[in-house]
């Protein structure tokens, strides 16, 4: 609330200047929180020690080369292609690749749509005060019922039905958008009704996917597994937002949100076949026992 109300209500009175400022010095709390939290204990497992010992034999079959070199392959054989080894050998190259297809795919409406909110708002004479109080006051009050609503959904359908949603749900909130960027005389109202029901759709939608992203790590790679994971949903989309605003001059915030809305639907394609696959189980040379040990899927 913060960041987003407070910076735009601290704005609309004092200026950017200090609302920036502002914002910059609460950055702080979370740049020291993180530095004074300490690493978790975390179990290795079999496989991970075999793995990593067959890369110490690696290197040391390597003690010719340079320091530096021997250095940058430890990192990256560490870093990266573990924790990609690790994530294949569990679900198999099928499954995986089906898998970060769909999580590539997943967040293109949010993200294209995201950058162009704003300006709608700015453009159809919205103040910096009512957006502070209905687009971030209200609908940060729906985002936080959206992630507990989101909590109950996926311990009652699982995480696929879960997924599927909240896709769904960011279709629907898109619709709500190009119904409002139709409107001659845009409402408070319409700006409320349709601000609730996207902060509720993102809730549901951003909750359930990390809850999959979760599923899908291991203990001994949690944290760059799901840095990878993270990177990958983010790239297309921060492509694609990179020119909305150039297709908003072209066709106009109506058929924009109505594009946007329609980006959700390779994600959906994915996710269909993904649950199926789910449904019969990965391969057998996986070393779990189904897509996302935690998720909750049902069988079929």
């Amino acid at each position: 609330m913060a960041g987003s109300a407070g910076a735009l209500a601290i704005a609309d009175r004092a200026g950017w200047h200090l609302s920036y400022t502002t914002m910059a010095a609460l950055v702080a709390v979370g740049i020291v929180t993180t530095l004074l939290v300490r690493e978790p204990q975390i179990a290795a497992s079999r496989d991970s020690v075999e793995r990593e010992a067959r890369v110490i034999d690696w290197l040391e079959r390597k003690a010719h080369w340079p320091q530096s070199l021997r250095s940058a392959g430890e990192w990256f054989i560490g870093a990266v292609i573990c924790p990609l080894v690790d994530f294949f050998g569990r679900y198999g190259v099928g499954l995986a690749a089906l898998t970060l297809g769909f999580v590539a795919l997943y967040r293109l409406t949010e993200f294209t749509m995201g950058s162009m909110v704003n300006p709608f708002y700015i453009d159809h004479g919205y103040t910096l005060t009512q957006i502070a109080t209905i687009v971030k006051v209200y609908g940060l009050m729906m985002s936080i019922v959206g992630v507990l609503i989101a909590g109950v959904l996926v311990a009652k359908l699982g995480l696929l039905r879960s997924l599927v949603l909240g896709s769904v749900l960011i279709m629907l909130s898109n619709a709500g958008f190009a119904t409002l960027a139709s409107m001659h005389a845009p409402t408070l109202l319409g700006l409320g009704v349709v601000n609730g029901l996207d902060n509720l759709a993102l809730a549901i939608h951003g909750t359930s996917l990390i809850a999959f992203l979760s599923s899908l790590t291991s203990p001994k790679y949690t944290a760059t597994q799901y840095a990878l994971f993270s990177s990958l949903y983010a790239l297309p989309g921060k492509i694609l937002e990179g020119f909305s605003g150039l297709v908003v001059d072209q066709i106009g915030y109506p058929l924009f949100f109505t594009y946007t809305a329609s980006l959700s639907l390779p994600g959906l394609i994915l996710l269909y076949f993904l649950k199926r696959r789910a449904a019969v189980g990965p391969p057998p040379q996986a070393a779990e026992p189904e897509l996302g040990a935690n998720s909750h899927v049902r069988r079929t």
